[in-house]
């Protein structure tokens, strides 16, 4: 699920995002791209996981939210059950939305 939050402040997104459980994967970053998880289970899966980028305008943060089912099957793959449109997702939109936004 992608939504986009306007980014009106000068708070920084890694702290931001800590405050409402999520934490920064470096590993997983790609180009101008970041990735935070939040762990539903103390095993690590399901997890919330969400790639963050700014928008073309620089006015905007854009969020791809999905939840994590089950850990990748092979080491070195990023294949998962994931889930982009449950009502869980949606669901947990509207929190990070509510607390960032």
């Amino acid at each position: 699920m992608e939504f986009i939050i306007e980014n009106n402040s000068e708070k920084n997104v890694t702290n931001a995002t800590r405050k409402i459980g999520y934490f920064y994967l470096p590993q997983r970053e790609e180009g101008n791209e970041r990735s935070f998880v939040r762990p539903l289970q103390r095993s690590g899966y399901p997890r919330f996981h969400f790639y963050l980028k700014m928008s073309p305008n620089g006015k905007g943060l854009i969020f791809s939210l999905h939840l994590d089912q089950k850990r990748p099957v092979y080491k070195g793959t990023t294949a998962h059950s994931g889930e982009y449109d449950s009502l869980l997702v949606k669901q947990e939109s509207e929190r990070i939305k509510k607390s960032l936004g």
